[in-house]
């Protein structure tokens, strides 16, 4: 995914920041930075050949010797200009409270969903120390590719989260999460004012621990009507952005929503550097949508990757 930069009239020649984080900021650059959002991972044989000795993805991404091999791996291959922890927007469920397993078919699955008051009583304030692979993982990436590339962390947003912890795990319909919007919107809202806190918490973490910038994805986002999505979502990130910018105001913060096209002026609103544009929004009219004043990545449709060589560097033109 090419970040698109706001002016590339001038090029900086400041070596202090990676590619990348400059054009997130804004700042003039010499080229777009490219990078894959889901870089490391399935596609790669090396990662196959890894994945069948350590066949528990939880193993994969919570052991720290194998976080940074995997995230590695794209970097050795490529030379890409963001370099993505190997991790899951789940992954900092059990630190404040929320076991879950990951199955091969099913995928995430929690068994306690949280539908009602009794379920909010097993959240607590996220345990950082939990999470120490996370960070353990970041500082040696950091360390690996230096300036070169930008390391990159990333979270959930509180809707999406939520909807994997009230549904239980992968859904179609949403029904159960959508349904309480009207019959327990109180249960809800303090859900997702539990995960606000933790997920601010996490990302300061991550910074922290070396991350240059910082990506929130929220996947489901783009389930809900423009409307309910500034209603239930957009306020969370909100206090996200707010809460990380008061304590890392220069880290780039980029927001991606799976099906973003009838949010992109409301994506605006958050507050973020850089948003993130899915295949189905024209880049143009993305940009024509959104102003100057911010930047955006995207948008190629993945499956041109199963195109021949010449047509994928078309689209990707």
């Amino acid at each position: 995914m090419g970040i698109v930069y706001r002016d590339a009239s001038v090029i900086d020649q400041k070596l202090a920041n990676p590619l990348l984080v400059k054009a997130a900021r804004g700042d003039p650059v010499s080229r777009p930075p490219a990078w894959m959002m889901r870089q490391a991972g399935r596609y790669m044989a090396v990662y196959r050949k890894l994945a069948e000795k350590y066949p528990s993805f939880r193993e994969r991404s919570e052991t720290t010797d194998l976080i940074v091999e995997i995230s590695l791996q794209p970097w050795e291959a490529f030379r890409p200009d963001g370099v993505i922890i190997f991790s899951d927007i789940l992954t900092p469920l059990p630190a404040f409270g929320v076991p879950f397993d990951i199955e091969e078919v099913r995928g995430p699955v929690i068994q306690s969903p949280i539908t009602s008051e009794d379920g909010l009583k097993s959240l607590h304030p996220i345990d950082l120390e939990k999470l120490s692979f996370v960070s353990d993982s970041l500082k040696i990436l950091r360390s690996e590719v230096g300036d070169h590339a930008a390391v990159l962390g990333f979270v959930g947003a509180p809707w999406t989260i939520a909807t994997y912890m009230v549904e239980g795990g992968m859904t179609r319909t949403y029904t159960t999460i959508k349904r309480m919007c009207h019959t327990a919107p109180h249960v809800l809202r303090a859900l997702l004012s539990h995960l606000t806190q933790a997920i601010s918490d996490y990302i300061v973490f991550q910074v922290e621990s070396g991350a240059h910038c910082i990506q929130i994805f929220d996947s489901w986002g783009g389930q809900l009507t423009p409307e309910m999505w500034e209603k239930w979502s957009k306020p969370c990130i909100d206090e996200i952005v707010r809460l990380t910018r008061s304590k890392c105001p220069k880290t780039p913060l980029v927001l991606y929503i799976n099906g973003n096209g009838g949010l992109l002026e409301r994506m605006k609103g958050t507050g973020v550097d850089v948003i993130g544009l899915d295949w189905t929004v024209d880049m143009a009219d993305g940009r024509k949508r959104l102003g100057s004043r911010i930047s955006v990545q995207g948008n190629v449709d993945p499956a041109c990757l199963f195109s021949p060589l010449p047509a994928l560097t078309e689209e990707i033109q």
